[in-house]
């Protein structure tokens, strides 16, 4: 019988594409699984202070802001509904007061500790994606000087549209390796439909360069971001840059039908379906086209497995299907 409700995310070894090894290490045990690519990760992100976490130091263990073991793990709702009160409180700090600090959870979230979760599951690339303000942040220059030449990540850029010297900005990371740019309305502040982010996605065309928007409200971010990121707000943004794809970053999140009907009338928009209940996962693959769906989960917020598996169990029996979302559309997107 299919799980869908887990004591801790460490169960998910119930699955037969899982086995637990050490006691802690969620491993892929199903071999006809693979390559996969995972389109959604993060490493830890500073603002306004020099003292930044190294990202290239590798820790025993990874404290994912949703831990995989003592905290109960749903299936079928989106998955920030797992967290609880004091989760919830702890990751929001890791994330404000702690953005300043080398400490907290967020010091484990680096290259190596990356990179030993995706060996661990099949997964042979991850694209990264740093999120920066108009001033006082410098994610999307250090994220692609400390990924340059690993072939493992896929690397994205990230200019605030209010930054100034956009366009030089832009130029910068690409030529630092940048394969795409990061856009999140409700970290920025700013409305995915704003004129000064339309100019950012005309520059992003004639570069040729992809967009991943975080795409709709999610319940726990602050007030001004959940108007930000209404999924109503990024119509403009796909209907008049017809020449950029665009990814919606957890298909619309807690808005998921918006985001599917622009998958359907705008050949230009790919879903990623990071952080989707089950339910929700098979309704996408059911409705939307198969060529423009892709894997993402949103690490270190969750552990990679738990995307995965939702895919897993929605494509049992459809290896086509499988194949495409985990590795084949996002390869054709970026190449190696």
């Amino acid at each position: 019988m299919e799980a869908k409700f887990f004591s801790e995310g460490l169960e998910l070894a119930r699955l037969p594409y899982f086995e637990l090894r050490d006691g802690n290490r969620l491993v892929l045990a199903d071999d006809t699984v693979g390559p996969v690519i995972d389109v959604h990760t993060h490493f830890a992100l500073s603002y306004a202070t020099p003292w930044k976490v190294d990202i290239k130091k590798e820790y025993p263990s990874t404290e994912h802001y949703l831990p995989m073991q003592g905290s109960p793990l749903d299936m079928e709702v989106y998955l920030n509904k797992n967290f609880t009160p004091v989760t919830l409180k702890r990751m929001k700090r890791d994330l404000t007061l702690k953005s300043l600090t080398r400490s907290g959870m967020r010091r484990t979230h680096t290259i190596p500790n990356l990179t030993r979760e995706m060996d661990e599951l099949g997964i042979v690339r991850s694209v990264t994606l740093p999120i920066d303000y108009p001033v006082l942040s410098a994610n999307g220059v250090d994220t692609l000087e400390a990924v340059r030449g690993n072939g493992r990540f896929i690397a994205f850029g990230t200019v605030h549209p209010y930054a100034s010297d956009v366009e030089a900005k832009l130029d910068r990371q690409v030529a630092l390796g940048a394969r795409g740019i990061k856009v999140h309305p409700a970290v920025q502040v700013i409305s995915p439909s704003n004129h000064r982010a339309m100019k950012l996605y005309r520059l992003c065309a004639a570069r040729r360069l992809p967009v991943l928007f975080h795409c709709g409200p999610v319940g726990i971010e602050p007030k001004l971001g959940r108007k930000l990121s209404q999924v109503a707000l990024y119509e403009k943004a796909i209907a008049e840059n017809p020449d950029v794809v665009f990814i919606l970053g957890h298909s619309g999140a807690l808005q998921m039908e918006g985001a599917l009907g622009y998958a359907k009338r705008y050949e230009n928009v790919y879903l990623d379906l990071s952080c989707q209940s089950l339910t929700h996962v098979r309704k996408i693959l059911d409705e939307a086209t198969p060529d423009r769906l892709l894997y993402g989960t949103d690490w270190p917020f969750y552990h990679q497995a738990i995307a995965l598996a939702k895919i897993l169990v929605a494509t049992e029996g459809a290896p086509e299907l499988r194949r495409k979302v985990l590795h084949d559309n996002a390869a054709r997107l970026f190449p190696a």
